[in-house]
């Protein structure tokens, strides 16, 4: 099965870098999916999902937003921020959500209502995408 180089990267880390035969990743304008030889463009991505596939294997990951290069043999994804859904701390991201919801509720000059509501964006893909993938039958935390 032909195969494409991925590689995904944020400001702190190199996420992952390898072949892989599909991409899904959650756009500004909905969900895309990725195969080799795609045709060349680039897009926004949203807080989200992104799904590796790669010989019957799937990798659960969640980014916060970023943007997304193809390329018919490669494609870059420069992600805000990026976890494998098994890194992700639950209780941290409820926290981070519930944060998030009380800065909504209580605006004051002080609270930027566009940061408080990409805080809550982020914290809610964060735990969709753990909570989701941890319930799926045959879930299993990478070593």
């Amino acid at each position: 099965m032909p195969t494409m180089k991925l590689e995904i990267v944020t400001a702190e880390r190199q996420v992952f870098s390898g072949d892989v035969t599909t991409v899904i990743a959650e756009g500004t304008e909905g969900q895309m999916t990725v195969l080799p030889n795609h045709a060349p463009l680039i897009t926004m991505l949203a807080p989200g999902e992104l799904v590796i596939r790669k010989d019957g294997d799937e990798q659960y990951m969640v980014i916060t937003g970023g943007f997304m290069e193809v390329m018919p043999e490669k494609v870059i994804v420069l992600a805000d921020s990026c976890e494998r859904c098994d890194e992700i701390d639950l209780e941290r991201a409820a926290a981070a959500k519930q944060r998030a919801e009380e800065r909504l509720k209580t605006l004051t000059p002080e609270i930027d209502l566009t940061r408080a509501e990409a805080a809550l964006r982020r914290s809610l893909a964060r735990l969709r995408v753990a909570e989701k993938r941890r319930r799926t039958p045959g879930y299993k935390p990478r070593a």
